[in-house]
Parts: structure tokens; sequence; C-alpha cells
């Protein structure tokens, strides 16, 4: 089975992301049954005004953050989506076999310009550029979070449509949504989000992390009052964790013999050694830019070969010749 996940660069990821979506991909990879595709979904950040700096900065951020928390390009196909042209032929042929009505229907379009994000025809078609990053690859499986079921269904409905005229072409793609993607509480107890400015970054500097976890909210209960563990947002950190001396923390909140300051600095002390290896891993990869690119380079080589192999197929049923002069 193939399944694919594309990731935008959309800042600092923080551990909403982690153990939203990176740490199941991570553990997948050893899954020796099924092959996974990542890649860097760039050319989609476009869909949004992007200054050039940033995006760079942003683009490669993510790559060493993946890397990073575990990431093994010897395991999975790890590309940047703009370094396979057929992304974008394929997105063509498919806008031509799309009915406009499927994409007015788009949930995702009508909440971002609802929003205020102008509406340009970029937006609106960011389905089709998503349906060609993963009828491509003939990817059976897209791990999505709820806000992107919808578009796997677009992309398994002009399959559909393109199989009934021109023959069986594309494996439909179905979604999987993991029921608990998005649940991990921020530091005001909703859902950890950078538009909430409520996060928990990976990377964080030391001071700024503690700084961070000091500042979760809880009730006005002081030191030597009895804690409740089981409606507290820090004791849901070190649940997250996995604190190995969880229950004598457990006791200790319910004897009060700790107060709200005491776990924070317990909880600083959990999340900072969690993430100490992928910390001195992004250092390492920091100083070796170029095998950074090398790499995504092997990746897209290895994702370019079965990409061009089924544009070809495409070319040749609406009648163009295989392949490009000069390729």
């Amino acid at each position: 089975m193939r399944i694919l996940t594309g990731m935008q660069a959309s800042g600092n990821p923080h551990i909403g992301n982690y153990f939203g979506m990176m740490k199941p991909a991570i553990q997948l990879q050893n899954e020796e049954k099924d092959e996974y595709f990542y890649f860097i979904a760039d050319l989609h950040s476009f869909v949004s005004n992007q200054d050039a700096v940033i995006f760079k900065k942003n683009q490669n951020n993510i790559v060493l953050d993946w890397l990073s928390v575990g990431l093994d390009p010897e395991k999975v196909v790890f590309y940047r989506q703009s370094d396979i042209r057929a992304h974008t032929e394929l997105m063509w042929y498919l806008l031509c076999l799309t009915p406009m009505g499927l994409l007015e229907r788009a949930h995702s379009f009508k909440d971002k310009t609802a929003k205020g994000i102008e509406a340009t025809a970029g937006l609106f078609t960011y389905p089709i550029l998503m349906a060609a990053d993963i009828l491509l690859y003939d990817a059976e499986i897209i791990p999505v979070g709820k806000d992107q079921k919808q578009h796997v269904e677009i992309a398994r409905d002009i399959a559909q449509k393109f199989n009934h005229r021109f023959g069986e072409t594309f494996v439909l793609p179905d979604a999987s949504i993991k029921e608990d993607v998005g649940t991990i509480s921020g530091l005001d107890g909703q859902k950890m989000s950078k538009s909430y400015g409520n996060t928990i970054d990976i990377f964080a500097e030391e001071k700024t992390m503690k700084k961070k976890i000091m500042s979760i909210e809880t009730d006005s209960k002081e030191m030597g009052d009895v804690l409740d563990p089981d409606n507290c947002l820090v004791f849901q950190f070190h649940e997250l964790f996995e604190n190995p001396d969880l229950e004598t923390l457990r006791n200790q909140y319910k004897n009060g013999e700790i107060g709200y300051g005491g776990s924070k600095s317990q909880l600083f002390e959990l999340i900072w050694d969690y993430f100490a290896e992928a910390r001195t891993t992004r250092k390492k990869l920091e100083s070796e830019p170029g095998l950074v690119e090398e790499i995504l380079w092997k990746g897209a080589l290895t994702a370019s070969e079965i990409a061009e192999e089924k544009l070809v197929k495409v070319r040749e049923k609406f009648g163009l010749v295989a392949h490009h002069l000069g390729s």
C-alpha cells in the first residue's frame, strides 16, 4: 500500500504538530509492508502572498524539522514538490476535466476567503494541484486532518471521471482521518494553534520554552492546596510526554505536596529532555546544507521517475506525444 503526505512550510513546528502529524509519520515509516511518500508542498504556499526570503527560510526549516525528529530518507521517499514538473503539468490536464461546480463547493476556499484571504485563481484551484500531487503516485491512503478530507474526495472524483473517459489510469485514493489529530491543548486550554498564539515550539530556545511552559494557564490555588490532576492543563502535558514519575506526581497533586510552579518546572525539564536528540541532529544538519539538498535530490529522483511514468500515460490519452522534446 502506498501512503502519501504533504506538508506546508508555515513556520516553526509546535508540540501539536509533532503529536498530531510528525510522530505518527515517524512511527509509520517502520512498517515495511507499506510505501511512504512525504513531500514539501512548497507550490501550495503561493496561494498566500509569500516574501521570497521568508519562504525560502521556512522551506529549509521544515526539511530540517522533519529530518531532525526522525524522518528517515532511507525508509521513505522524501522530496520537494517544486522539483518535479509533472505536478503542475498534470494539474492543467485535470483542470480541463473538472467542473466549476465541484470547486465551488470546496469548503476550504469559502472559509479562507471569508477570513479575508484574497480569492485568487490559485486558491480556487488549490484542490486540483492537491489531486495531481496524489494521483501521480497511485497513492491509496492520504492521512489528512478533517479540513482536508473534502480535497481528497475531490481528487477521487476527478480520478473516477478520468478513468471513465480514458480507461483505468489512476488509483482512487482514500482519506485517512486521525480522530485525535488537532486535539492537543495549547497554553490557554484551546486547541494548540499558531493563529491563537498558544503554542510551544519544538525547537524554541531554552529560555523561551521555559517562559512558555511557566505561562500555562491554571486556577488560583496556592502551594499546599490540594490540586486536581484530572482538571489540570499542566498535568495533561505530563501525560502527553509520558512522564515516568506520573503516579508520584499525581499523588503529590492530591496531597498538596506540589504547586503549579513546581509541576511546570518538572514539565519543562521533561519536554526539554524529550527533544534533546532532535536539537542535536538539527544543529548537525544545519552545518551540512549540502547533505540536506542531497537528501531532497535523491528523493526527487525516485519520485520523478514514478511521476513521469504516470504523466506519459496521461499525455498519450490526451493525444499528445509521450515525452517532451529534449527530455
